[in-house]
């Protein structure tokens, strides 16, 4: 890699960054080229030289996080063998993500990242299909084999991921009722359950 592009490497890193923390500290409405630049210490030039808006920006930022969530669940689905034992993997890789990178889960899950989502769904769907193809993989194998409920692949991921997507927003509305250790504990089995043969 060439020095320029370790240049850019670094600015396109130091940009998201800010982005992440002005969206998490400011919301919404905070979420401006003035703060980015300012929180970043970027040109305005390299911000829209990178991203060319702040929706570009805002797409990057929804994209990197999106996909280290999906590359940690899938990773520990495909380190188990039965079906069982990948539900409990996903629900413990989601909630540990949350964990562990609560700024990046309240991005995630606010309200302008769905409508954001939903706008440009099967641009963010495409852009996450090579890191989805082994979740898909392994639904199928699982159906086949008849460990799992003989249904499409998005209707076993909303069983899946819906209950998790539920909890992680509650949890971080901050409303204190909910207990990730206890989470991890329970949802498990009880997402196991909607999804079993």
């Amino acid at each position: 890699m060439s020095p320029k592009q370790q240049r850019g490497e670094i600015t396109v890193d130091r940009l998201l960054d800010a982005a992440l923390q002005v969206y998490v500290t400011e919301g919404e409405r905070g979420f401006t080229v003035k703060a980015v630049r300012e929180r970043s210490g970027v040109s305005l030039g390299s911000l829209y030289h990178h991203f060319g808006t702040m929706d570009g920006l805002f797409a990057a930022l929804a994209e990197r996080w999106l996909g280290r969530l999906l590359v940690e669940m899938v990773t520990a689905l495909q380190e188990q063998e039965g079906a069982r034992e990948g539900v409990r993997a996903i629900v413990e890789s989601y909630l540990n993500f949350l964990r562990e990178h609560p700024d990046a889960a309240l991005f995630l899950h606010s309200s302008d990242a769905d409508r954001r989502g939903m706008q440009a769904g099967r641009e963010l769907r495409d852009v996450q299909e090579a890191r989805l193809s082994p979740f898909t993989q392994w639904a199928q194998r699982h159906i086949s084999s008849g460990e799992l409920a003989p249904l499409p692949v998005p209707l076993l991921e909303g069983l899946l991921l819906g209950p998790l997507v539920g909890t992680a927003r509650r949890y971080l509305a901050g409303y204190g009722d909910i207990d990730l250790d206890e989470a991890v504990e329970v949802l498990p089995e009880r997402i196991w359950r909607s999804v079993a043969a």
